[in-house]
Protein backbone atom coordinates (compact mmCIF):
# COMPACT_ATOMS: atom_id res chain seq x y z
CA UNK A 1 0.00 0.00 0.00
CA UNK A 2 1.17 3.40 -0.67
CA UNK A 3 1.25 6.22 0.90
CA UNK A 4 -1.19 7.95 -0.52
CA UNK A 5 -3.07 5.08 -0.01
CA UNK A 6 -2.72 5.16 3.52
CA UNK A 7 -3.20 9.17 3.74
CA UNK A 8 -6.75 8.45 1.92
CA UNK A 9 -7.85 5.68 4.20
CA UNK A 10 -6.54 7.38 7.30
CA UNK A 11 -8.74 10.47 6.28
CA UNK A 12 -12.07 8.52 5.39
CA UNK A 13 -11.56 6.80 8.88
CA UNK A 14 -11.26 10.55 10.46
CA UNK A 15 -14.38 11.30 9.00
CA UNK A 16 -16.06 8.40 9.89
CA UNK A 17 -15.21 8.52 13.21
CA UNK A 18 -16.55 12.28 13.07
CA UNK A 19 -19.66 10.61 12.05
CA UNK A 20 -19.72 8.05 14.67
CA UNK A 21 -19.00 10.60 17.10
CA UNK A 22 -21.14 13.16 16.28
CA UNK A 23 -24.00 9.95 16.66
CA UNK A 24 -22.86 8.98 19.79
CA UNK A 25 -23.81 12.54 21.19
CA UNK A 26 -26.77 12.64 19.28
CA UNK A 27 -27.98 9.41 21.61
CA UNK A 28 -26.63 10.80 24.78
CA UNK A 29 -28.85 14.06 24.35
CA UNK A 30 -31.84 12.18 23.12
CA UNK A 31 -31.49 9.90 26.61
CA UNK A 32 -30.50 13.19 28.84
CA UNK A 33 -33.67 14.83 27.57
CA UNK A 34 -35.48 11.50 27.80
CA UNK A 35 -34.40 11.51 31.73
CA UNK A 36 -34.90 15.00 32.25
CA UNK A 37 -37.35 15.86 35.08
CA UNK A 38 -36.06 19.48 35.20
CA UNK A 39 -36.14 22.26 32.39
CA UNK A 40 -32.05 22.88 32.61
CA UNK A 41 -31.48 19.37 32.08
CA UNK A 42 -34.09 19.56 28.78
CA UNK A 43 -32.20 22.50 27.44
CA UNK A 44 -29.71 20.74 27.81
CA UNK A 45 -30.55 17.64 25.97
CA UNK A 46 -31.71 19.64 23.42
CA UNK A 47 -28.74 22.04 22.85
CA UNK A 48 -26.30 18.57 23.12
CA UNK A 49 -28.32 16.76 20.41
CA UNK A 50 -28.62 20.45 18.08
CA UNK A 51 -24.78 20.14 18.36
CA UNK A 52 -24.21 16.69 17.60
CA UNK A 53 -26.38 16.67 14.71
CA UNK A 54 -24.77 20.16 13.49
CA UNK A 55 -21.18 18.04 13.66
CA UNK A 56 -23.11 15.07 11.85
CA UNK A 57 -23.07 17.77 8.69
CA UNK A 58 -20.84 20.38 8.60
CA UNK A 59 -17.37 18.66 10.00
CA UNK A 60 -17.31 15.69 7.58
CA UNK A 61 -17.69 18.16 4.38
CA UNK A 62 -15.29 20.49 6.01
CA UNK A 63 -12.26 17.99 6.20
CA UNK A 64 -13.16 16.70 2.68
CA UNK A 65 -12.77 20.09 1.29
CA UNK A 66 -9.81 20.84 3.50
CA UNK A 67 -7.95 17.75 1.81
CA UNK A 68 -9.49 18.14 -1.82
CA UNK A 69 -6.72 17.54 -4.51
CA UNK A 70 -6.41 20.74 -5.71
CA UNK A 71 -7.06 21.19 -9.71
CA UNK A 72 -4.54 20.31 -12.20
CA UNK A 73 -2.66 23.53 -14.06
Amino acid sequence: MTEEHKQARNRYFAMTATRIAGSVGAVFGVVLLARAQDTVTRVLGVAIVLAALYMIATVPRALARKWRTPPAE
